[in-house]
């Protein structure tokens, strides 16, 4: 993110913590596409509206709660990632099967891929690990560091750095073998 862009984002922050609605709807604009394209990667199409919401409304309630609002990125996914592997808990603890948290993007998030490859690229993201589809997501989709990953994932940069290296080598051979 650029320096504008990071100013920007701090004073939606505030403004937030003041109580400006407008503010809010920004910061939702802002970053409601790339969330639900995150938690599309992670949870079964059915779950993401819903948890979409649920994320929004824990961040309304507490985002009084943030002391630095240059963090936002990093709370707003940190709270994603708490709710969806709550949720990926509560569906392994109901004995669901594991293919059917491989899901499709929703209808109303375009990613940022031409869309001759998208399909090819999403299905093969689908199939990485957990811990490598997030690391992609993360870094490619939101444009986060290393340290902001480290702390939504709660890892160290260095161990962000071998997954990121990983998953990208996973998936170019995944996506080589397609014809």
């Amino acid at each position: 993110m650029d320096p504008i862009e990071q100013l920007i984002q701090r004073t939606l922050v505030v403004r937030c913590q003041l109580g400006e609605r407008r503010a809010m709807e920004e910061l939702f604009l802002r970053h409601n596409r790339a969330l639900g394209y995150y938690l599309a990667r992670m949870l079964s199409r059915d779950d993401v509206a819903d948890l979409q919401q649920e994320v929004w409304l824990t961040v309304i309630r507490r985002i009084g709660q943030l002391r630095d609002p240059a963090a936002f990125v990093v709370w707003l996914y940190q709270i994603a990632r708490r709710k969806a592997l709550t949720r990926l808990t509560m569906r392994q603890i109901a004995s669901l099967d594991a293919d059917d948290m491989i899901n499709q993007i929703p209808d109303d998030t375009q990613p940022p891929f031409s869309p001759a490859d998208a399909a090819q690229i999403h299905k093969e993201i689908a199939r990485l690990s957990e811990k490598h589809r997030e690391v992609l997501l993360l870094r490619f989709m939101e444009d986060l560091t290393y340290d902001e990953m480290a702390q939504i994932i709660g890892c160290t940069a260095g161990t962000v750095r071998s997954r990121l290296h990983y998953a990208k080598a996973a998936l170019r051979t995944r996506l080589e073998k397609k014809p």
